[in-house]
């Protein structure tokens, strides 16, 4: 069975539809701004990219949103934009043949964090019902399908950052095994929160560069300090060729197959040989019956960090050869829409679909001065008009969880 993507929503820093997305991606907009979620004076990093236009209303009833964190909000409205933008009729399907992968890397934070402080100055006696129901990650995937009023299989999946790339590639599985016809895929995170970005301070992950927020994010740059925090939700439509044909749907890619691997190294960096996230890259590349030369383009996990650009760069250059040029181009979306976490992955597939199907390669921004270690061609600066047979797009986790997606032209 052959499948395709034929939908596809988004929340972003850079816009939450999908053409007004693309559009900001394809100009290098950064979507990076001084923390407006809560008051981040005194904190370390005081940057994040906050999808700042989000209107969850747009789509979800008032009194469904009173039952949702955010992150559930966002997975929901993304959906219901995906099956907007694919077109299809879901009551044309049997609703217990329709169903759900939607990751989270966290949850919710915001109201763990508030319902902590309540038990802590009231005691017992004084939670919050909807507390529970609001937290827990599973309910990205819960809300979605009740909103979409599908049966079929519901499920999340937790890998840290790489949780929305593997939530697309569990899936591909459920319609490869038979489980489901149609299934709607991705991740979601809102975590731009005190706690959290404290956290992520102390590790020494986040970038400090407060006096020029949309410049932060600098991935593969010589003078990049760490990661711009984001939030967002990406969905993909997924189905069968022959069902996505036989509606006259249009086809954004073909999902060619994934590749998984764990560097077992640390729980928090990653194995400095690059060894393990270059076998999750061609496990995704032999699963999808291609060769190395035939990947026209690699969006990267390129998160801003010192080590990982590093690593990812060795990794890529395992796979497609130990030298800098003519290995294929790469570029990084995290320079443009942070890193959003468990929602990453979903949003960079989503990414690497849209680019297939433009024929265009966003830029990689704010890559000004060489790094020796990063050396391939990551598009800096403007996006590049590109005839993309096939892509790959990668996603690596704390705790080593490496997940690599493939795609082609149909």
């Amino acid at each position: 069975m052959r499948i395709v993507v034929s939908g596809i929503g988004v929340v972003s820093a850079l816009g939450c539809a999908k053409d007004a997305f693309w559009t900001n991606l394809v100009a290098g907009r950064s979507g990076a701004a001084e923390i407006g979620a809560f008051d981040a004076s005194g904190y370390g990093s005081r940057v994040a990219c906050e999808a700042r236009d989000f209107r969850p209303e747009e789509r979800l009833e008032r009194k469904r949103l009173k039952r949702m964190a955010r992150f559930s909000q966002m997975a929901s409205f993304a959906a219901l934009s995906a099956v907007e933008d694919s077109g299809v009729d879901l009551s044309a399907f049997d609703p217990s043949r329709v169903g759900c992968v939607i990751g989270s890397a966290a949850g919710d934070y915001e109201h763990l964090a508030a319902q902590f402080a309540v038990h802590a100055a009231k005691g017992p006696g004084h939670g919050n019902a909807f507390a529970v129901p609001r937290i827990i990650a599973n309910m990205a995937s819960s809300n979605a399908a009740i909103d979409l009023g599908i049966h079929g299989p519901a499920a999340a999946v937790l890998s840290a950052c790489a949780t929305g790339a593997n939530s697309i590639g569990a899936a591909m599985d459920m319609l490869l095994l038979g489980h489901a016809d149609l299934m709607l895929a991705g991740g979601t995170e809102s975590t731009i929160a005190p706690l959290v970005v404290d956290s992520y301070d102390a590790m020494g992950v986040l970038s400090r560069r407060n006096d020029s927020p949309a410049t932060a994010s600098r991935p593969f740059d010589l003078d990049r300090d760490g990661f711009v925090i984001g939030e967002g939700a990406g969905v993909l439509v997924l189905e069968s060729y022959e069902s996505a044909s036989a509606r006259g749907a249009r086809i954004y890619a073909e999902f060619r197959g994934y590749g998984m691997t764990c560097d077992a190294f640390s729980i928090a960096a990653p194995d400095p040989e690059g060894t393990w996230a270059a076998k999750a890259m061609e496990a995704a590349i032999a699963r999808s019956g291609l060769s190395p030369d035939s990947i026209g383009y690699i969006n990267a996990h390129g998160t801003s960090t010192p080590a990982n650009d590093k690593v990812e760069t060795l990794a890529i250059k395992r796979v497609f050869g130990m030298r800098g040029y003519p290995n294929p181009p790469v570029s990084s979306s995290k320079s443009m829409i942070g890193h959003t976490l468990g929602a990453a992955g979903a949003l960079e597939a989503a990414i690497t679909a849209l680019s297939i199907h433009h024929g265009v390669i966003p830029p990689t921004i704010n890559l000004e001065k060489a790094d020796p270690d990063c050396d391939l061609d990551y598009v800096p600066g403007e996006a590049r008009d590109a005839k993309i047979e096939a892509a790959i797009s990668n996603s690596f986790g704390f705790g080593g969880h490496n997940c690599v997606l493939c795609f082609s032209k149909v």
